[in-house]
């Protein structure tokens, strides 16, 4: 019973959410204490991964940020959003989406610097934040678990603000938020449908087709 009950407690305690924060608060201390080299093999851009094939770039960019406020926002989404969303759904689901949403808003962004021309570096961990926010709309949509005060319109709504605010603002590589919130909801709709038949829980189709015998009854 004891060793159940320290089980639940482990389960439920975000460590990586609390180790991804702690891990970009002190690479952004690093930076602060250094010159530009971190930035310069770290940040993600199409000279350093298609022409020095230095693919690292797509992990460490994810944990480089350009200044207090950008690692700021940045750190107060993913702790808030991303406890919740990992004692939902446990560590690992949560860690796996987390960089594989960063990895696929990192290569919307490379892809789009290359038909542009745009020689820039990208860095930040927006893309596989995004990515968070596609799995929170999968959740919601489709895992049928309720979780206080989050609705498919408001997560909808808070999506869209934040990608008004990119789009909006100066110097934001919107394609990485877009293909970090696409990944993330991809495979934040599988994980949950892979949830649902394993637990025996009923599925969408099903779900419609009592809604429809509902409807015939009344």
């Amino acid at each position: 019973m004891i060793k159940k009950m320290r089980m639940i407690k482990w389960k439920e305690v975000p460590f990586v959410s609390i180790a991804l924060v702690a891990t970009n608060v002190i690479v952004f201390l690093i930076t602060q204490f250094v010159d530009g080299s971190l930035f310069e093999a770290g940040a993600l851009n199409v000279e350093g991964v298609l022409i020095n094939k230095q693919y690292g770039r797509f992990l460490w960019s994810m944990f480089l940020h350009a200044g207090i406020e950008h690692l700021f926002n940045n750190m107060v989404m993913l702790y808030f959003m991303g406890t919740m969303i990992e004692k939902e759904i446990g560590h690992l689901p949560y860690g796996v989406i987390y960089f594989l949403s960063g990895l696929g808003g990192g290569l919307l962004s490379l892809y789009m610097k290359l038909m542009l021309g745009n020689p820039a570096g990208s860095v930040g961990a927006s893309g596989a934040i995004f990515g968070l926010d596609g799995l929170l709309l999968a959740m919601v949509l489709f895992y049928r678990r309720p979780m206080p005060m989050v609705t498919p319109l408001r997560v909808c709504l808070m999506i869209a603000l934040s990608l008004y605010a990119g789009l909006t603002s100066g110097n934001i590589d919107n394609a990485a938020h877009f293909g970090g919130l696409l990944v993330g909801l991809i495979l934040g709709a599988l994980f949950c449908l892979i949830k649902r038949y394993s637990k025996g829980l009923p599925t969408l189709k099903k779900l419609h087709e009592d809604d429809d015998d509902d409807e015939e009854d009344e």
